[in-house]
This record gives C-alpha cells, sequence and structure tokens, in this order.
C-alpha cells in the first residue's frame, strides 16, 4: 500500500479526513499546485463535488479518489483537470473547463479538480510526479498571523496596555 492511499486510509478511520486538507505539489516542477485541497473518497462526497459552490479560490482544490471522469453539469465556474495514475503521475490535463461539460481519462485512478488557471501557472504537464501531504491550517503556515490576535493586540495598543 503506498503513502498515499495509506495515508488517506488512516485518515478516513479516524474521520479525519472530514476536516483535513491537503497540500499538493508538483515535485517535478518544484511549486505548489494548490495548499487546500478537499478529499471527495466517498460516493456521496464524489457525486457532490464542487457543485453548490459559488467560485473555487487559487490554491484550493478537489481530490476525487477514486475516479476517471467528471462533468461540470450545474457548476457556475470553470475548473483546471489533473488526471492522476495510482502513482500521482499526471496522465492527463484539461486547462479551464467550462460548465456543462464532461472530461474522461479512463487510464487514471483520481482526478485534481483545480481553479481554473493552477495548470498554466504552474506549468503541469502529463507525466509529472505530484506528492500530497496534510496542509497547515492558516493560523500554522509560516508567515501568517492569527485575525484574532493581531485585532487583539491593536485593541491592546490604542488602550494603552
Amino acid at each position: 500500500m503506498n503513502l498515499t492511499r495509506r495515508m488517506v486510509s488512516s485518515l478516513t478511520q479516524r474521520g479525519a479526513l472530514q476536516t483535513a486538507l491537503l497540500r499538493i505539489s508538483n515535485l517535478t516542477r518544484q511549486v505548489e499546485l494548490a495548499g487546500s485541497v478537499d478529499v471527495a473518497d466517498s460516493g456521496a462526497k464524489r457525486r457532490k463535488g464542487l457543485l453548490g459552490r459559488e467560485t473555487l479560490a487559487a490554491g484550493e482544490g478537489l481530490w476525487i479518489v477514486p475516479c476517471e471522469a467528471v462533468h461540470t453539469f450545474g457548476m457556475r465556474f470553470p475548473i483546471d483537470l489533473v488526471y492522476l495514475d495510482r502513482d500521482k503521475r499526471v496522465k492527463k490535463i484539461r486547462h479551464s473547463v467550462p460548465p456543462w461539460r464532461l472530461s474522461a481519462c479512463l487510464s487514471a485512478h483520481s482526478v485534481l479538480e483545480l481553479a481554473s488557471g493552477s495548470i498554466r501557472r504552474t506549468q503541469t504537464k502529463p507525466g509529472d510526479r505530484l506528492t500530497f501531504s496534510l496542509a497547515l491550517p492558516p493560523d500554522d503556515r509560516p508567515g501568517t498571523a492569527d485575525a484574532s490576535d493581531t485585532t487583539q493586540s491593536r485593541q491592546g495598543r490604542r488602550e494603552g496596555r
């Protein structure tokens, strides 16, 4: 069993994937594809996908596993698609797939749905190797401050504390 499958299996058994997000990097190009990727690993989550969302921000995405084909029926925005084999090697890419389309790659094991422009920004190509890791919560990412702490410290300075 490969590392990602063990990670997903372990998290699923503990129920952690319901809230856990993944960070996906392109090892070949040494660039982050997305830092906040949800996992659709159950029938219900795969069926819902990104439906009901108004938009998908840069750095966000959905990893649908297992999956060979997706549709954008009922969606309100275009998405980039990255089809992966079991070893997280890119099999096929599709740029800015608009709503009301079908896309498939019968040799794929999973699909990444990403914000439109992610593939071009990272120059991801078929054959590239991706890596998956747990994403740090926004508060724990280097170079970010917790908004409530910042607000409290500003209030304290104004009040002379």
